[in-house]
């Protein structure tokens, strides 16, 4: 008889399994994904864009959750706006584990309006 050698699921890992990696390629795949399903057509609603944006936020985190980085805490930021034509500057200061934590963010833009939004996967010790 053999026996069983799978891990136990109480210990306690300061590393994400290889194949259990936050991948932000992968990850952008999905917010691309997301952004085309929910804006595609979408034209600036003022009185819609609260719910817009709440829906891709809450769907990108959804898919990424699937995708099973297992102690990964997913944060899911989204920023949605009219199309004007002008210029936008973003930025964020994090304190993080450069080993085990990275980001992906996709941006989309269509006529109408721009969406970005950025992931952030942080692993939980």
């Amino acid at each position: 008889m053999q026996k069983d050698v799978s891990v136990d699921p109480n210990t306690f890992s300061l590393r994400p399994e290889h194949k259990r990696k936050f991948r932000p390629a992968q990850v952008k795949s999905v917010i691309r994904q997301v952004l085309v399903s929910k804006l595609e057509g979408q034209e600036d609603n003022a009185d819609n864009v609260q719910n817009l944006i709440k829906d891709v936020a809450d769907t990108t985190r959804d898919k990424v959750r699937d995708l099973d980085y297992r102690n990964y805490k997913i944060l899911v930021h989204c920023l949605v706006g009219e199309q004007r034509g002008e210029g936008m500057r973003m930025g964020c200061k994090c304190f993080w584990d450069s080993d085990t934590d990275n980001l992906a963010e996709e941006v989309y833009i269509n006529k109408h309006l721009f969406a970005v939004v950025t992931v952030y996967g942080l692993y939980q010790y």
